[in-house]
């Protein structure tokens, strides 16, 4: 694909930036999404298959829930290792070399025979998304002209929503009908492929005293199989559809958040944390009853759907000088908050119930809540209107 540039802009300080024009940008938007959506789904796709996969190896659903774990830490440690040792590579060779490396994991998921096999390919994935994530992520106001930028974004990480309304429903479905091992197959013929897009040259390389600097300013729904199935009592059909349900709701949630969080995105993240809240806490009350499960993930959905957009965005406002930097430290923020609460909640459920699970999700959302409250209350505006 050739260059988007078609004019130059120098700034006051006298640095020159390419000026993008309105539409050759986007088709790679849309390769960087669809990327994103092949690491996502493939990071949940676990999610709808965690009792068939931990039947497959005779391990408990705790044991299994790892699957999710592994990703996460692995990410959180890979974010900023291999977005250093790879500053000076074209960012489009290396989003290319991480897809190949996906499809590969997945297939290892697929031919596993033994249980550590598939955690070893789940650490490949954290390796992928640590990689994949903090360039993808910041790519936006590289492709496209200013004013696009915040749409640019909400498309990006549309792939979030859609893994889940597409992604993990239709692995599901998948398993059900022919085996797990033949969902994992499926997503490793769907990542290989080039990606769409312009070459990309190192912009603002990321060293280590970037990130250092930065540190200075700046999952329970893991568990929602086990829930559906022990506690609301529906059949593996039907998680499917309540999948779709969340998954839906959370494409919704990704754009409705990108809109407020374009203007307040620390509103726009607490907002997303109070429902998140209401829904994890209210799941072991009305969770009894299809249609009140039903309701509660859709708050859910929204909720969660809005938060990468939201805190992506409230990162990149915090250090607009370092965008690559500023998504090295969500993706391993992000990436690291899942794989604790994988970790916390299969070390819960394996002792308690699916409820607890959700009462102490419920429970880290309202932190969440009042964090940013106490961020409000200190009055640490960095940007107007956040």
């Amino acid at each position: 694909m050739a260059s988007t540039n078609t004019a130059v802009t120098r700034l006051p300080d006298g640095t020159v930036l390419p000026t993008r024009s309105p539409l050759a940008g986007w088709p790679a938007v849309v390769s960087v999404m669809l990327g994103i959506f092949s690491i996502f789904t493939t990071e949940i796709l676990p999610i709808g298959l965690l009792t068939m996969i931990g039947s497959s190896f005779t391990v408990s659903d705790g044991m299994a829930g790892l699957m999710m774990t592994m990703p996460g830490f692995l990410a959180a440690v890979s974010a900023p290792v291999v977005t250093v040792a790879t500053a000076r590579i074209d960012r489009r060779l290396m989003l290319c070399v991480f897809m190949l490396l996906l499809s590969v994991a997945n297939l290892l998921a697929a031919a596993a025979l033994d249980y550590w096999l598939v955690l070893l390919s789940r650490a490949v994935v954290g390796v992928v998304i640590g990689g994949f994530w903090p360039i993808g992520a910041g790519l936006a106001e590289r492709l496209v002209p200013a004013e696009s930028v915040g749409r640019a974004t909400a498309v990006i990480f549309s792939a979030v929503p859609l893994g889940s309304v597409l992604g993990v429903p239709a692995g599901t479905f998948i398993g059900d009908l022919a085996g797990w091992r033949t969902a994992f197959v499926a997503m490793g013929v769907l990542t290989v492929g080039v990606l769409v897009m312009p070459p990309l040259p190192p912009d603002r390389a990321t060293r280590p005293s970037v990130l250092r600097g930065m540190f200075g300013n700046v999952d329970t729904y893991t568990y929602v199989t086990p829930f559906l199935e022990q506690v609301t009592g529906i059949s593996p059909q039907l998680i499917t559809v309540f999948l779709l349900i969340y998954g839906a709701a959370g494409i919704a949630g990704n754009f409705l958040g990108g809109a407020m969080a374009a203007r307040r995105p620390r509103a726009a993240f607490g907002v997303a944390a109070g429902m998140i809240a209401v829904a994890a806490l209210l799941l072991p009350v009305l969770g009894r009853w299809e249609l009140g499960v039903a309701a509660l993930l859709v708050v859910w959905g929204i909720g969660y759907g809005a938060v990468p957009v939201s805190s992506r965005t409230w990162f990149a406002k915090a250090a607009p000088g370092a965008p690559e930097a500023v998504s090295v430290l969500f993706t391993a923020s992000f990436q690291a908050t899942v794989s604790l609460g994988a970790l916390a909640g299969g070390f819960t459920l394996d002792r308690t119930s699916p409820s607890t699970v959700m009462t102490l999700g419920g429970i880290t959302a309202v932190l969440m809540v009042m964090t940013v409250g106490a961020h409000f209350a200190r009055r640490s505006a960095w940007s107007e209107g956040t």
